[in-house]
């Protein structure tokens, strides 16, 4: 017994990299490798739900075009509005001449924003009765609203576009005629307003600034009253200029003071040379040359005649009389030198005291003239604004009445003549193509939201193992169940009648070859078909399998290993008394329990037997050998085993055969729960052989087509012969 396992084993070391065998480690898990998904799966995806999405889209195309023809047309109305920003508010004053501001994105969306207020869309609404019709809000309260109203701006222009939309062509461009008009009144009643309530303020502050204006002329003209001149400014002036000549001449005073009065104190000492040069000295002057001349006359009538000649004494009476007059006008001058110097005195005083009263006086009327200016600007600014303010009312009121042109309809509306809504071409092409990418994005999202096993290319790509058979679903199970039917022929057969069977029939056989012709040396002899879970087809296909390898004249061993709920015997319809976990307890020997199935030459069936709990525990040490001895007697020996996952029996068995096959229910099995099952093997060192896809619908896989197509054959075939 330990020479047949450890042959056995050997056997299946080829499986394993030779760098852990040799080394003595288990070999390593690869787990499931997800790579890319390529574009022929999701055009396979397109494909398999094609009538789904075709359904789909033609329930949401003719829908759509039903409701569309169902629903009432629509027409629209558009009213051509010119906004002319070059054209001036008023034709008068200021406003004739302003220059419009660059700011034409921001008027236009004011003005749009004007068209959809309440000041404007409800006269209209009135007019046409839309609150009673519903087409705009029925609260008194609220501001109106109009549902079908649009407004736009084409780009680059100054013109906007007032649509409107109704089932009443002529409705429709009737309010949106009415909308533009409303807008043009309303811009036109509100700078009419404005205009008026500005004549009206000016109008009040008109009274204020008069009286104002009265007051303020009253005090300038008292302020000039008191002064007692008419013009302060012109008196400051004299004033200055005639303080700027006393101060002249009060300099001029001050000199002439000082010199009479040096010469006065030269003459007043007596002396006769201060006498000749001061101002009134010239008398003097003139005696004192005539003394001299005397004085000389004297000095040569007395060398010439002596002192007591009488032309002597005349002479001496001369200079006596002389120097007398010398005396007198010298005393005469002196008297009047003084006088000029207390002349000089007087004057210089008096002018100080002119300097004085003027000076005093220009500072004065200086003083007083920053009021009087303060006075006269403030009644000439009063003035001036009255004035003003005159002006602008009557530009108000004349600019008042002015309706402005800026704003007029360039292109009324008129009533449409093919409706806008709805569009039944665009619908339905929309239709079309929103429900196509609904419909083929819902399959996609399926299929990544779908986590089971669906074909043999997805198998393939996501476990990493190799698929060896798709098996087709079988619509009528009778012809599949068991290996023979209620008369003992045989299922496995050519040219039935049922096309599903048919077609299973030879997945069944391709199955087999797929199998054995890759088994090159002949060492696969032992072989455990299992699953991943419960009702994946794994005794059906472990019963057809043994069937289709017995058809070939091979002696085939089928042996139930599933000892918690056994169906082999249930498919063959064979006794289940006796059978394998008899064997394991040593009860009987297992060839005492082997069944022969009539019809079908060569292939034996070991039942499961009684469930036996100590059966199970000794299906590891017994049934290595039953293996060993049925393969010794039989080409091919095929176990029956529970469900991988939760059971520990098929670990066990996996072990003993020299091959697995993995059976999984194509759309229904988890591809983690295939992928643990792989997983499980690979650690097990087991030999698996691949995956077995069953119950595989005809537009999952390929294969399906070529035996739906050979069934066909030989059907028609059949009928032919």
């Amino acid at each position: 017994m330990p020479d047949q396992l450890l042959e056995r084993i050997e056997r299946n070391l080829p499986a394993i990299p030779e760098t852990y065998r040799l080394a003595g480690y288990p070999a390593p898990d690869p787990g499931p490798v997800e790579t890319s998904v390529p574009l022929s799966h999701y055009l396979w995806l397109l494909k398999f739900h094609r009538w789904k999405i075709l359904a789909f889209i033609a329930v949401c195309v003719i829908a759509t075009f039903v409701i569309s023809m169902r629903i009432t047309p629509i027409y629209e109305s558009t009213t051509t509005v010119d906004i002319d920003r070059q054209m001036p508010t008023g034709v008068i004053g200021q406003e004739s001449t302003r220059l419009p501001s660059n700011d034409s994105d921001q008027f236009l969306a004011t003005q749009i924003k004007l068209i959809q207020s309440d000041s404007v869309l409800r006269p209209v609404a009135r007019k046409f009765k839309l609150a009673e019709s519903g087409r705009a809000s029925a609260v008194d309260d609220a501001p109106v609203a109009l549902k079908n109203l649009k407004i736009t701006r084409p780009p680059n222009t100054y013109l906007l576009l007032i649509s409107y939309r109704s089932p009443d062509p002529r409705l429709a461009s009737d309010i949106s005629n009415g909308i533009a008009r409303s807008y043009v009144e309303h811009t036109y009643n509100i700078r009419y307003r404005s205009s008026v309530d500005l004549s009206s303020f000016m109008e009040k502050q008109l009274e204020e600034l008069k009286a104002k204006m009265e007051r303020s002329s009253a005090a300038l003209f008292q302020f000039e009253k008191e002064l007692n001149v008419i013009n302060p400014e012109e008196k400051t002036s004299i004033l200055s200029a005639r303080l700027l000549q006393l101060n002249t001449e009060y300099t001029n005073a001050q000199a002439e003071r000082v010199r009479k009065e040096t010469a006065f104190k030269s003459v007043k000492r007596g002396s006769l040379e201060a006498a000749e040069v001061s101002t009134q000295g010239e008398p003097v002057r003139k005696l004192v040359e005539k003394l001299e001349e005397a004085q000389q006359k004297l000095a040569e009538v007395k060398n010439h005649y002596g002192q007591q000649h009488p032309e002597y004494k005349k002479a001496a009476g001369q200079v006596a009389e002389i120097e007398r007059a010398v005396l007198r006008t010298q005393a005469s001058t002196t008297q009047r030198v003084e006088i000029e110097y207390y002349d000089a005195v007087s004057r210089e005083e008096i002018l100080a005291t002119t300097v004085s009263q003027i000076k005093a006086e220009f500072d004065r009327l200086n003083a007083r003239s920053f009021e009087y200016q303060s006075l006269k600007r403030e009644a000439e600014a009063d003035k001036k604004l009255y004035e003003e303010l005159i002006q602008k009312i009557k530009e108000a009121g004349i600019n008042a009445s002015f309706q402005n042109s800026s704003i007029r309809i360039a292109d009324p509306a008129r009533p449409g003549q093919k409706p806008v809504s709805p569009n039944v071409r665009l619908n339905t092409l929309l239709a079309f193509l929103f429900s196509t990418l609904f419909a083929v994005g819902a399959a996609v999202i399926s299929d990544v939201l779908d986590d089971t096993v669906k074909d043999p290319e997805q198998a393939v790509r996501s476990l990493n193992t190799e698929v060896i058979g798709s098996l087709p679903i079988v619509k009528s199970r009778k012809s599949v169940v068991g290996a023979v039917d209620e008369g003992g022929r045989a299922l496995i057969r050519a040219g039935d009648a049922n096309q599903n069977a048919s077609s299973y029939e030879e997945a069944i056989r391709t199955l087999r070859n797929s199998i054995l012709l890759t088994n090159f040396d002949r060492s696969l002899r032992s072989l455990l078909i299992t699953s991943a879970a419960p009702g994946e087809g794994k005794s059906t296909v472990a019963a057809n399998l043994a069937t289709a390898h017995a058809s070939q004249q091979n002696k085939t061993l089928l042996i139930d290993g599933d000892l918690r709920r056994p169906s082999v015997h249930r498919q063959f319809k064979i006794p289940n008394a006796q059978g394998l976990s008899d064997a394991l307890l040593c009860r009987i020997d297992w060839r005492s329990a082997l069944v022969g199935i009539d019809g079908v030459e060569g292939l034996h069936v070991l039942p499961a037997g009684a469930p036996s709990r100590n059966a199970g525990d000794l299906m590891g040490v017994k049934l290595a050998g039953i293996i060993d001895e049925a393969c010794a007697e039989y080409d091919l020996v095929i176990l029956d085993s529970p469900p991988l996952l939760g059971f520990p029996e098929p670990l066990q068995m996996a072990t003993a055969v020299d091959g697995v096959i993995v059976v999984t229910s194509a759309g229904k099995t988890s591809r983690k729960a295939v992928a643990s099952v792989v997983s499980m093997l690979t650690r097990l060192r087991a030999n698996l052989l691949g995956i077995v896809l069953n119950k595989v619908h005809q537009e999952m896989s390929d294969s399906y087509y070529y035996y739906s197509y050979h069934g066909n054959y030989y059907k028609t075939d059949q009928e032919k012969s």
